[in-house]
């Protein structure tokens, strides 16, 4: 795998941004206010940032108590397979261990792209049929 210097920043997702990964990974286009509305209320959400752009990104999404769900882990093409989307999964999820509330189990799902899955079983999720989930147990 080849190094690349990257690095996160919580919550600093722009609706442009949003919507120029998504365009980048081959997905839809959502209008600007759709988006705009979706981040404002979405639980929490990470960017990569490699030479001052925005390559990366992912969301957290649901209750915040019982439920969460990552959303649109997407990192740019030619940026893949550095490291960049399992930092981004890896930070989604300590930020749910930190404000999980103590003495709990949550459920944790996502819905991965076909052939993604084995991406996802190496951070704990395991296949199910309405997608993939892991269960924490929040002490």
């Amino acid at each position: 795998m080849e190094e690349i210097q990257f690095e996160l920043v919580d919550n600093i997702l722009s609706a442009e941004d949003f919507i120029r990964l998504k365009l980048a990974a081959g997905f839809i286009e959502r209008p600007l206010h759709q988006v705009e509305v979706a981040l404002k209320n979405g639980l929490f959400n990470v960017s990569a940032i490699c030479d001052g752009k925005i390559v990366g990104m992912g969301r957290l999404v649901g209750d915040g108590a019982m439920y969460w769900y990552l959303q649109e882990i997407i990192v740019q093409p030619e940026y893949q397979g550095k490291g960049i989307g399992k930092s981004i999964v890896n930070r989604l999820l300590e930020h749910i261990k930190s404000t999980a509330l103590p003495g709990t189990i949550i459920d944790v799902g996502l819905t991965a792209v076909k052939g993604k899955e084995p991406f996802y079983e190496k951070a704990g999720f395991s296949v199910t049929s309405t997608g993939m989930r892991q269960f924490l147990e929040i002490s």
